[in-house]
């Protein structure tokens, strides 16, 4: 399985945030689909939208 690596989206905040802590736009992450899969220490996991909006994350 290839996996390619993207530069993360640019930092927006439209919500206030924590000055500390980066902000991303989830939607923008996902360009256009509508799930995106994350990869850390070498073990990939699935970020979706739920049709209700929520965010689910799995393994």
């Amino acid at each position: 399985m290839m996996i390619t690596m993207r530069q993360p989206p640019d930092l927006l905040s439209p919500v206030p945030k924590a000055d500390d802590m980066p902000a991303y736009s989830v939607r923008d992450l996902m360009q256009g689909s509508g799930q995106v899969q994350l990869i850390l220490d070498g073990a990939a996991y699935t970020l979706r939208i739920t049709r209700a909006g929520k965010l689910i994350l799995t393994k």
